[in-house]
């Protein structure tokens, strides 16, 4: 592809590109995330790519290796357009029929569609699934329809439309879009994006910098993972479009070494828009010079706050560091540096493309837009989901999650990832947001949701969360290093029948000590699960230490009772 040297250019490209594409011909999406991988979606996809030179259907049918859909339960996932038929779980052996009766005949096969639990229908498309129909995938749902892996397919569906209306508009026009829209952080702490990018604008420095963190390290979370590996040039258009409001020419993404896909399919998304005139020098002809790294991080939880990623951008340990000086004031190397999660950047472009006003319509009062969730656990459909601020953790575990398999009893949901809290059944009704969550004591995160059914013994989930935490704990704080081995040390007691009186009140005494004094907030937060568990399920920690018994019946006390 020549390099674009205009917007103009950019929209003759976009015209030519999908003038090219006849929307009524069959396209047959195969979702190629690393769910389905395991699944064996590759052998799937060769298999439709073999069978359709087979049947000489190349001018019918196109064959398209797509991002993660969400739905990772039932992969690989199969979605022919523009009909919006949805197989499921679909191998190799069943790739003639689709071809010879779906595409050929227009026949939909029965085995392979999705039967609705309740009435035990069978379901044709993909958005009549329960598991879709709630949601609303506005940062995800190009994830199933293009190929990560084509910067054409990205711009066939509106890709740097954004950034081309952005170079026409002043940087201070953009922060004031991007702070009337109410987008506030995706990556856990929730600060609106726009004050944070008019910091790192105002601040004084000669060199200012974009990062991205894509390093997500939560355990049952993978959302910025999938919308990397499916969907790599949305979150770098937001990138671009921030650092030109900044007015920072150097980005940096920094990601998870254990994302081999994703970490892919950024360098290719990175490579394809610098040789487009996207990215590099003068960008469409607007004078604007922007550059962005790609650094692999090593698998540090702590590595997702903000100092400690830059310290280790900048080759040293990665350790936070005291925030008496903002890191938009003070970051990478001492100069300006804005710094936001994929699932941020990549909500830029549709704020826009699309407008504040628009934006704000979608949410609450205060948590504006939509959030992705990785729905895990003890939960019938597992996978991700897009959902409205506001919606309740009801209509998410129930109507989309499709509730708790094996006739077993809801008992709560983690949210917040490991330094969230646990919230019990009597709060079901919930609205998800921001600040609801803050106020039962647990938190938004980056997005997991873990949910646990009436088998799960709520001290061993506390133990498990601080037994994690402390080994990523980066020990250069006391009250993080020594309280959460303390705290980890008086858990697995309890859990093995060694608690006693006074236990629970030392535990938080101790969570105290970590919300008051401890460096970060990985310290400042680990008292999140062991707060909430003993706020809502008190009794069960009772039962362990007086009792000596496990109301779930997972930990082994029956050796502490005989002696």
């Amino acid at each position: 592809m020549a390099k674009l040297k205009s917007v103009g250019e950019l929209e003759a490209l976009r015209k030519s590109i999908t003038g090219k594409r006849d929307p009524k011909k069959a396209v047959i999406t195969v979702c190629n995330g690393t769910g389905c991988h395991a699944h064996g979606c590759k052998a799937v996809t060769a298999a439709f790519q073999d069978e359709v030179k087979k049947q000489k259907l190349q001018n019918t049918v196109d064959i398209r290796a797509t991002g993660c859909h969400g739905f990772c339960e039932r992969g690989p996932l199969v979605v022919i357009k523009p009909k919006d038929i949805f197989y499921q779980r679909v191998r190799v052996k069943d790739v003639p029929e689709i071809l010879t009766e779906t595409i050929g005949k227009g026949n939909v096969i029965e085995r392979m569609l999705y039967t609705d639990r309740a009435p035990g229908k069978k379901i044709t498309c993909e958005s009549d699934v329960p598991f879709y129909k709630l949601q609303k995938r506005l940062v995800f749902g190009n994830n199933g329809l293009i190929d990560p892996t084509s910067i054409e397919d990205y711009l066939a569906v509106g890709g740097y439309a954004a950034l081309a209306k952005a170079l026409k508009m002043k940087p201070e026009a953009i922060i004031d879009e991007v702070k009337k829209a109410g987008l506030r952080g995706r990556g856990g702490g929730g600060f609106p994006t726009g004050n944070k990018w008019e910091s790192t604008r105002k601040a004084k420095g000669k060199t200012k910098y974009v990062i991205c963190n894509a390093d997500e390290g939560d355990p049952g979370a993978y959302m910025d993972r999938s919308l990397v590996e499916g969907n790599p040039h949305s979150f770098l258009e937001g990138m671009i479009i921030g650092a030109y409001a900044i007015g920072a020419n150097q980005g940096y993404i920094y990601i998870r070494n254990e994302y081999p896909l994703a970490v892919r399919h950024v360098h290719i998304a990175i490579e394809q828009a610098e040789a487009s005139g996207l990215l590099g020098k003068n960008i469409l002809g607007s004078g604007f010079n922007f550059d962005i790294k790609v650094q692999r991080g090593g698998g540090a939880f702590i590595c997702g706050e903000s100092t400690a990623l830059m310290a280790s951008l900048e080759g040293r340990v990665g350790e936070p560091r005291a925030k008496y000086i903002h890191t938009s004031d003070q970051g990478l190397w001492g100069q300006p540096t804005n710094l936001n999660n994929v699932e941020t950047w990549a909500n830029v472009p549709l704020i826009i493309n699309n407008g504040a006003d628009w934006y704000r319509q979608i949410g609450t009062k205060n948590s504006k837009g939509t959030k992705i969730f990785s729905l895990v656990g003890n939960i019938t459909n597992t996978g991700l989901v897009e959902v409205p601020m506001g919606i309740t953790l009801r209509e998410i575990i129930y109507d989309l999650g499709g509730g708790i398999p094996k006739g077993r009893k809801f008992k709560a949901v983690q949210t917040g990832g490991p330094s969230g809290g646990v919230i019990p059944e009597s709060l079901l009704d919930l609205p998800v947001d921001f600040d609801e969550l803050v106020k039962v004591g647990s938190m938004m995160g980056s997005g997991g949701m873990i949910v646990m059914d009436d088998k799960t013994c709520m001290v061993n989930i506390a133990n498990y969360f601080v037994s994690f935490l402390e080994g990523e704990s980066c020990g250069k704080c006391v009250p993080c290093r020594e309280g959460l081995q303390q705290m980890k040390y008086i858990l697995t007691g309890i859990t093995e029948g060694r608690g006693k009186k006074g236990d629970i009140e030392l535990l938080e005494e101790l969570s105290a000590v970590l919300v008051d004094a401890a460096l970060c907030a990985l310290g400042q937060q680990a008292p999140n699960p062991v707060l909430s568990t003993i706020k809502y399920f008190r009794d069960e920690y009772e039962a362990h230490i007086n009792d000596k018994q496990c109301p779930a019946g997972v930990c082994n006390l029956e050796a502490v009772k005989v002696k």
